[in-house]
């Protein structure tokens, strides 16, 4: 299964998801000397697991697209920060329309408040007219995240094949104050069920008012319903807290964050070709 999902990223990383070969920037076609940088845009986290494990996909998104400028940039918590990483792209392009300039990808799962105001924000205030900026969607949902948590599901003991009856899969996420952010993860637990065939339900590390479900409280409504097996998939792109809380309550088994997998790095270029695009502009637009 690693092999096989390492070979479809590295793929994917070559061609559009229309299946159309892809020249930039790696072939450096005629007109394709000069794209804009990508900038992953990470939260940040205190345990330090989540730097080295977000530092191993952005190796693994350059190996997919060589020659690519790919950054890192923290909304918190950790170097680089953001604004510091926005700081140290090129003023100045080598065109008349400014520059390639950068597009922000938000390592981040769903809408929230991170991804509507933080980053925007950010990007924003680093935008010049030499530097145009650009927004990318978050990551999720997408079928890129069902390969992963898939994935990452059966190197914890999964079935690889149909599970037995009584199996089922609690979708473990952060939770947010976002009702955008809500609807995004029960559209992946939504996915995640069709792509397993078993029931899947969204909970949350910190539960809100707009996410109130926990971890222990979605795994005793599956027993309830007669799930007698029921692993924890890590809704989570890197370790943390709330990624060992969720892991902590698994009765069965728990799947490790997405981390360094081929189909999320694959998934961070798919984002910034999207917002790529897009028709260049010299302010901050949103893809």
């Amino acid at each position: 299964m690693t092999r096989i999902t390492g070979e479809l990223g590295a793929r994917l990383g070559l061609v559009t998801l229309s299946g159309s070969h892809r020249p930039c920037p790696g072939d450096r076609a005629p007109g394709c000397e000069s794209v804009p940088a990508l900038v992953v845009v990470a939260h940040g986290s205190r345990d330090p697991r989540a730097l080295t494990t977000v530092t191993a996909l952005l190796d693994v998104v350059r190996a997919l697209r060589p020659g690519l400028d790919v950054r890192l940039g923290h909304i918190e918590l950790n170097e680089p920060a953001l604004d510091a990483t926005l700081r140290g792209l090129p003023a100045e392009g080598p065109h008349a329309d400014g520059g390639p300039g950068a597009v922000l990808v938000p390592l981040l799962l769903s809408r929230g408040y991170h991804v509507k105001h933080d980053i925007p924000a950010a990007a924003a205030a680093a935008s010049l007219p030499g530097r145009p900026l650009r927004v990318a969607a978050p990551l999720g949902p997408h079928r890129l995240l069902d390969e992963a948590l898939h994935a990452r599901l059966v190197e914890a003991g999964w079935p690889a094949g149909t599970p037995a009856p009584g199996h089922g899969v609690v979708l473990a996420a952060a939770g947010s104050r976002d009702p955008d952010s809500a609807a995004d993860t029960r559209r992946a637990a939504h996915r995640l069920a069709h792509r397993l065939g078993v029931p899947v339900v969204p909970a949350y590390a910190a539960p809100t008012e707009q996410t109130p479900t926990t971890v222990p409280a979605a795994l005793r409504a599956l027993a309830a319903a007669g799930v007698r097996h029921a692993a924890v998939a890590s809704y989570f792109t890197a370790p943390g807290r709330f990624a060992t809380q969720a892991a902590d309550a698994a009765p069965w088994l728990a799947a490790a964050p997405l981390g360094a997998h081929p189909a999320l790095a694959a998934l961070l270029l798919h984002r910034y070709d999207q917002a790529c695009s897009t028709v260049p502009q010299r302010q901050l637009t949103s893809a």
